[in-house]
Formats: C-alpha cells, structure tokens, sequence
C-alpha cells in the first residue's frame, strides 16, 4: 500500500441529522473508507469515544438539539478524542461563521454545496496529515522509552 494510499484504512464519521444529506456523503465515501453515520451530535460524541474512534469527522453545524460548534467543543477538550481531525459542512458560508469553527479546533470549513472532487481531495489530505501526526507521535513515544532507559545506570549482571 503506498504511503498515501488510505483506501479501506482511514475510518470516516458523517454527522448529520438531515437523512438526504447523509445519504449523499455516504454514497461518497463507502467504497473508499469505512464509514459510520450519526444523525446528531449526541451519537457523534459517543462514537467517537468509542472503542475504534474515526480518523476524520465531517460535522454539519444546523443540527436539531446539539449543534456542530457544541460538537466540535466538546470532542477538542476530549483527550480521546482531541487530534481526530474535524471538516465542517455547513450552508452557511459567512466569514464569522467559519472563524467560529475554525477557532473551536476544526481542520476545515466547507460551504454547501459541495464540489464533490475538491471535497474528497480535502478529506484524503486532512486524512494524510493525520496519519503522518499519528506516526510520528509513535516516534515520539518510542524516542521517550529509549532515553528514559539510557538515563538509568546500566546495571551489572556480576555481584561484586
């Protein structure tokens, strides 16, 4: 698999709670990525704090009961689910609009309706950048292991 390649890795959470719209993103998705659908921002929160959290999350803010911007809130000041990397969708397309969700920690902003080319580029992009963050955070990890065990005096297997 080349390095870029993400076809049937990268996991997908749509969050919408128009059904057409879901459906529309879906059919967009499901034969590149695994995808999974919440229509509200009550079952985003929960899968994306389950067990397999998404790679992604494409949040639409106009939602029934708890908006996208509460969504988003909450899942950046989530330690489970900080570095999941969040697109909104939305019909609105003000300026203030997206300073909003951009401040709130989302990765992108993409006004209704949707160029479905230039959508999926966005994604597979947003997709790579994360799976490159999460490599190196791996690095990292194993780089810390290491220096730890060499700030330990190397300990002699012969009693003196």
């Amino acid at each position: 698999m080349e390095e870029n390649d993400l076809t049937g890795k990268a996991t997908i959470l749509l969050v919408d709670d128009m059904p057409d719209d879901l459906a529309l993103m879906s059919s967009l998705f499901k034969d590149i990525y695994m995808v999974k659908v919440a229509d509200s921002g009550e079952k985003a929160l929960k899968i994306a704090t389950s067990e397999s959290p998404p790679d992604l999350i494409l949040l639409d803010i106009m939602m029934a009961g708890m908006d996208g911007y509460e969504v988003c809130w909450r899942l950046k000041h989530d330690q489970k689910t900080l570095n999941i990397p969040v697109i909104f969708l939305t019909g609105k397309s003000q300026a203030v609009d997206e300073k909003k969700g951009l401040e709130l920690g989302a990765a992108d902003f993409i006004a209704k309706p949707i160029d479905s080319e230039i959508f999926m580029a966005r994604v597979k992009n947003h997709l790579a950048l994360k799976f490159k963050a999460d490599r190196m955070q791996v690095q990292k990890d194993s780089l810390e292991i290491e220096v730890a065990e060499l700030k330990h005096p190397i300990r002699s297997t012969n009693p003196e």
